[in-house]
């Protein structure tokens, strides 16, 4: 994962402190800024997100069949 914000980080920090959350995982495709991501999250979060994140690819895949 790419060190420091990501060009969508405003629109990621946004999001989290709207809904009060721990962490939030911000994936844009084809924005204004083109497509990209932006993860907050503390350690022990981000160290989950590689996990959580091929579940929800298997959830979506599943859904599609």
């Amino acid at each position: 994962m790419p060190a420091g914000p990501g060009k969508y980080d405003d629109a990621c920090t946004t999001a989290r402190e709207a809904t009060g959350a721990q962490a939030c995982v911000l994936i844009v495709l084809g924005g204004n800024k083109g497509s990209g991501f932006s993860v907050q999250a503390p350690g022990d979060i981000t160290d989950m997100l590689p996990e959580l994140l091929r579940d929800i690819a298997d959830s979506i895949e599943a859904a599609r069949q």
